[in-house]
């Protein structure tokens, strides 16, 4: 069964309030003024010194209604709520009682901790008997949710039926119900003196919309309070992903068991960082189709891909910014190298749409680096104190790593990856000799795209001597980069004429033939025929159309995972001071890609 929290670690003026039947009114002025007050604490900038390295990714945004998660944020004062680690929930969402059942036994297999029985999907449901066998027959704690259709759920019908279920599962035996902060007050009331000792009340409130400011989030808090809850469960839906500091700030500050969730792709942190920020539980789904909210992971993912049960406040937090980001293999790479070595450390993705605004926010030294994609290696140059000289010619970055003063330092990580593949690749089909120079030295090196990553390859070939063409869907960039790079410019439609010699060198930086558009390729078949290799930066699919295309014409060819390997050890080194795990980054993307 659930470990019930230390009463000691709850507030104690909760507790007393309660049993002196604190009028309700009194206790939510009491509440909201104990929230506001430590928000006088989220609300500190850095100290002066550091606010002048680099005032515009260091100041405070309140404008856009953000304010920066500093150092105070993640550690929680010796008053706040700390319970048992976060649980894990995984929602049952058959639609019969027979699927619910098998459902529970592969929510234990997997390792969660409760089972959330979901009664509104249940085509039919006959209370007394069904709930008697679901909460009877679990292998795990349950938690009852009937939720109505006007709070996200299924259920249309009588209110006064969906809450005799709840309280039925309360005398079946479940561990928590989930009933609706609009019902809350009256249903609580109904169940006072027959509560069982171990049997906990979630009261929620569920937003589809937006995330409040934190001050109403406190309000809320509260008005959930107010009810007589056990435990308060706030979900908002995150529009940006920098409104989630604000449900870490409630959460991180909480004097009650607390589930704060950000709905939504851009929310999901909230639920992968809540035993960081000292979550009561999250949910994670059986599969990913079979999700309760969305952005909702799986369990699987939880505790495979994120190491969920290793994340304490302590944890040093690491990702990738991008947009898309939910494709990328970097987190795979790093847990399990984290978790190998034993750091404790977690990266994840982040999908950022305003990369100076994730800095401005997220700038405790808890968010310690990340690895930056497309589309904002370029724009990610403005938020940073520190540019590593070659970084700064290239005019791209991909590895930031945040110092212990809270600056932030970037790198480039992408041109050693993708060049030494490159070499690698033409070495091993003429066995040249790795201390007789660059094999592309003299060769025409043609890139295709003019953004993070065509600078990065532009900027190496140069480097070892090649003579560089870039192509672009926009001239003007694709003649800027190549003005830097002493090469010829031309519009990306022109490179299936484009073929003054043989052997060319052939690098696609851009997003076409990634997952989804898997059949599209940048350039045709027959124009494959005049080079001797083909690289390609997409790394989903591993085997992308103009790779089969070009291999189906001779050429050499080199997976965009091989540059993803090559560039993420260096960044491991940077973000560890560690040299990376190299063979164990390689059986990973064998095993996995």
């Amino acid at each position: 069964m659930v470990t019930e929290s230390p009463t000691s670690l709850k507030d104690p003026s909760y507790n007393v309030s309660c049993k002196l039947n604190t009028p309700p009114t009194l206790l939510l002025l009491f509440r909201t003024l104990f929230l506001h007050v430590h928000l006088l604490v989220l609300t500190n900038k850095h100290s002066p010194d550091q606010a002048q390295l680099k005032p515009s990714c260091h100041s405070l945004a309140m404008a856009s209604g953000s304010s920066p998660f500093t150092t105070s944020d993640v550690q929680t004062s010796s008053s706040g709520f700390r319970g048992s680690p976060t649980l894990l929930c995984t929602p049952l969402m058959g639609t019969t009682v027979d699927q619910m059942l098998v459902e529970m036994r592969k929510a234990k297999e997997i390792g969660a901790d409760i089972v959330g029985i979901r009664l509104d999907c249940l085509k039919q449901f006959s209370p007394r008997q069904d709930l008697e066998i679901l909460i009877k027959r679990s292998p795990l704690p349950t938690l009852v949710t009937y939720r109505p259709k006007w709070e996200g759920g299924q259920y249309e019908g009588d209110e006064n039926k969906r809450q005799d279920a709840l309280r039925l599962a309360m005398e079946f035996g479940a561990d928590y119900v989930d009933v609706e902060l609009q019902v809350a007050q009256e249903f609580n009331k109904s169940i006072d003196g027959k509560k069982p000792e171990k049997f906990k009340v979630i009261v929620s409130y569920h937003n589809f919309h937006d995330t409040p400011s934190v001050e109403a989030i406190g309000d809320l808090v509260a008005k959930i309070q107010a009810t007589g809850a056990d435990i308060v469960k706030i979900a908002t839906t995150a529009s940006d992903i920098t409104d989630v500091a604000r449900i870490f700030q409630i959460t991180v500050h909480s004097q009650v068991p607390i589930i704060g969730i950000a709905m939504g792709e851009r929310g999901l942190i909230s639920r992968l960082l809540s035993p960081k920020f000292g979550g009561y539980l999250t949910y994670g789904a059986l599969e990913a189709g079979a999700t309760s909210a969305p952005g909702q992971p799986t369990a699987k993912d939880l505790l495979d891909l994120y190491n969920f049960r290793l994340i304490n406040p302590d944890t040093k937090v690491y990702g990738i910014i991008g947009k898309p980001v939910g494709h990328s293999k970097s987190p795979l790479l790093f847990n399990e190298s984290f978790k190998k070595v034993g750091l404790n450390s977690v990266y994840l993705h982040f999908l950022v749409d305003d990369v100076e605004k994730f800095f401005n926010t997220y700038s405790s030294i808890d968010f310690a680096g990340c690895s930056c994609t497309i589309p904002h290696k370029e724009a990610a140059l403005k938020c940073m104190n520190e540019i590593d000289p070659i970084a700064k010619k290239i005019g791209a970055i991909n590895n930031i790593v945040r110092r212990p003063d809270g600056t932030l330092t970037a790198y480039n990580t992408d041109y050693i990856g993708a060049i030494s593949a490159i070499e690698d690749g033409l070495r091993g089909s003429n066995g040249a000799n790795p201390g007789a120079g660059s094999p592309l030295a003299g060769k025409l090196f043609v890139v295709l795209g003019a953004g993070g990553a065509g600078k990065s390859l532009a900027y190496g070939a140069k480097e070892k001597g090649a003579r560089v063409v870039v192509a672009n869907r926009t001239f003007e960039r694709a003649k800027e980069l190549a003005d830097k790079v002493g090469g010829k410019a031309m519009h990306l439609h022109e490179v299936n004429d484009f073929h003054p010699e043989e052997g060319m060198i052939l690098a696609n930086t851009t997003s076409v033939g990634m997952k989804p558009n898997i059949d599209a390729t940048p350039i045709s078949k027959e124009a494959l025929k005049h080079y001797t290799l083909v690289f390609d930066a997409i790394y989903t699919p591993k085997d992308t159309r103009l790779l089969r295309e070009a291999r189906e014409c001779g050429a050499i060819i080199v997976y965009g995972t091989e540059m993803l390997i090559r560039q993420g050890f260096e960044q491991y080194k940077n973000f560890t001071g560690l040299p990376a795990p190299e063979e164990l980054f390689r059986e990973l993307m064998s095993r996995h890609a």
